[in-house]
């Protein structure tokens, strides 16, 4: 594809964007809850972990068995041993 096609289709997608969003509205805020609900429950069901930083600040690590562990990030160690589990977070700590 030209370069200036390639701009055009770019414009185009950009502007229809625009259009169909208004970024500072309720019912955006509200897709983007959804589907990041989404994509964590679908992440979840693949048996993939699920990190993230709860309400307290506390890094978490959520497993597909909805068991939930405050992790610790070790900094410069390799991906998959990048975190150590500092302990279980019950229902109530979570």
């Amino acid at each position: 594809m030209p370069t200036s096609s390639l701009h055009r289709s770019a414009s185009v997608y950009n502007l229809g964007m625009a259009a169909a969003y208004d970024f500072r509205s309720t019912q955006f805020d509200d897709a983007v809850r959804a589907a990041g609900r989404k994509a964590f429950a679908e992440t979840l069901a693949a048996g993939l972990s699920v990190f993230y930083i709860d309400g307290e600040g506390i890094n978490v690590m959520e497993r597909a068995d909805s068991r939930r562990f405050e992790i610790r990030w070790l900094p410069n160690a390799a991906s998959g041993e990048n975190y150590e589990i500092i302990r279980e977070l019950t229902a109530h700590a979570a």
